[in-house]
């Protein structure tokens, strides 16, 4: 079992996994008209549910099976098949597995890295693969993955200027229960399983790259 403060340092906004340059998906909502602020928590709350069912699978898989991570990240790719999401999940995969291999001190994650840099390797799978080289539970994991998705996105929301930060606190306060309840329901998923159940955002996302002014880069 890792330390309880490893976690936090993880989840610490000051780990430089590169989450805070994208928004994914809440810049162009918002720019193209479909969330506001009364409606954000809403939004966000959709999107857990998008990510338990669309994300965490993979990275559950690559923390049950890191040894198979290029098979699950091949599959990971197959599902990410909008060209915005897939990038930005590579990007960050890239700068998670970077980072967790320059400052977290486990031998066999500087040997993943290289694989993970060669092949480009998704979010999800690079997650699940550090999150089990440092003894974290798999349900820790799933809990870890949850929560950094709803901070980033009321972060988004904070500096995109919809809400402000005392706002923000509330906001992410009232919907843990909801990340919570959501990375337990994501343990009893397969890669086989994985879903996209919000189609309207994800098409929103697609057309990112063609906003007039972009805060985010997804």
């Amino acid at each position: 079992m890792a330390c309880e403060m490893l976690i936090w340092q993880l989840a610490d906004s000051a780990f430089p996994s590169g989450g805070f340059a994208h928004s994914a998906g809440l810049e162009a909502s918002w720019q193209m008209g479909m969330v506001h602020a009364d409606s954000l928590p809403a939004w966000i709350e959709t999107q857990i549910a998008a990510t338990a069912r669309g994300a965490l699978p993979f990275a559950l898989a690559a923390h049950r099976a890191p040894e198979a991570f290029l098979a699950i990240d091949s599959d990971c790719d197959a599902f990410l098949n909008n060209h915005i999401a897939n990038r930005a999940s590579r990007l960050q995969g890239q700068a998670l597995g970077d980072t967790a291999a320059r400052t977290l001190g486990v031998a066999e994650l500087t040997r993943f890295r290289a694989e993970a840099r060669a092949s480009a390797m998704h979010l999800p799978v690079v997650f699940g693969v550090v999150c089990r080289s440092v003894d974290i539970s798999i349900e820790q994991t799933a809990r870890l993955y949850a929560f950094l998705a709803l901070r980033g996105w009321i972060s988004a929301a904070v500096r995109l200027g919809i809400i402000g930060p005392m706002e923000g606190q509330t906001i992410q306060l009232r919907l843990l229960s909801v990340a919570e309840r959501w990375a337990e329901a994501a343990l009893r998923l397969s890669c086989d399983e994985a879903a996209q159940t919000a189609p309207v955002v994800d098409m929103l996302l697609a057309g990112h790259d063609r906003l007039y002014s972009r805060l985010f880069q997804s």
